[in-house]
């Protein structure tokens, strides 16, 4: 018998192979579409030099070959998989991955997807997978929520003073900021998009010219004010 993270399947069992695709339909909304490329696009910026994790969302997770696709169960919206090869995938495939399940999920609620997402996935998550962090967020209501595993059950997370919940997977808070689900770095400060970042460089850059402009004037003033007097500044 052949073990999947602990999950017997019998050995007449033939897994299908590994390259499969991903069998999601898009996102309902826009805002369900850029809060799930935010997250991604966050993550990989801060890790940027870590090879370690696979980051990614809206691709369906492969995880038993007597698995059942329907309306019931879609792949996650946002997951992470630490300790693993990071690549591009057509999904994840679980064993296809050393019997890897994503360490972090988020689940995006929308009004059809609530219920779904607050009891059959919750109970998958923590029964099959065993997500040791599952968090779900509404981005028209902002409902936030998080759970970790402990001793086989999902517990809530207790939010800090400012509403955030910590992942200890990802050693971050997510909190909501300006509508938006957002990580923050255990000193609080907000973690960046690529486009956030190019802005503030471009921001300081802008500064430091003008600062350096000012400077200059100041400078053929004082210039000025010198030769007025009589006193050559280039002796100075």
């Amino acid at each position: 018998m052949t073990l999947i993270q602990d999950i017997p399947i019998p050995e007449d069992v033939i897994f299908p192979p590994g390259d499969l695709y991903s069998d999601e339909p898009p996102l309902e909304t826009d805002l369900h579409r850029l809060q799930m490329t935010l997250l991604i696009q966050c993550l990989e910026w801060l890790w940027q030099n870590r090879n370690d994790f696979y980051a990614s969302g809206n691709v369906t997770v492969y995880y038993s070959p007597r698995q059942l696709k329907s309306e019931h169960f879609r792949g996650p919206d946002f997951f992470v998989v630490l300790g693993t090869e990071r690549k591009p995938r057509k999904s994840w495939v679980v064993w296809e991955e050393d019997g890897k399940y994503p360490h972090v999920i988020v689940e995006l609620l929308s009004d059809s997807t609530a219920k779904t997402d607050k009891g059959l996935k919750k109970q998958i998550y923590q029964d099959i997978f065993r997500t040791p962090e599952y968090f779900w967020f509404d981005p028209h209501n902002l409902e936030f929520a998080g759970f970790v595993l402990l001793a086989g059950k999902y517990q809530p997370i207790e939010p800090n003073s400012q509403g955030w919940l910590w992942s200890q997977q990802l050693d971050l808070f997510l909190g909501v900021d300006q509508n938006k689900l957002r990580f923050f770095t255990p000193e609080g400060e907000l973690v960046p998009t690529p486009e956030e970042v190019a802005k503030q460089q471009f921001a300081r850059a802008e500064q430091e010219k003008q600062r350096a402009e000012q400077e200059r004037q100041c400078s053929d003033r004082l210039a000025a004010k010198l030769r007025e007097l009589g006193i050559d500044p280039n002796t100075i």
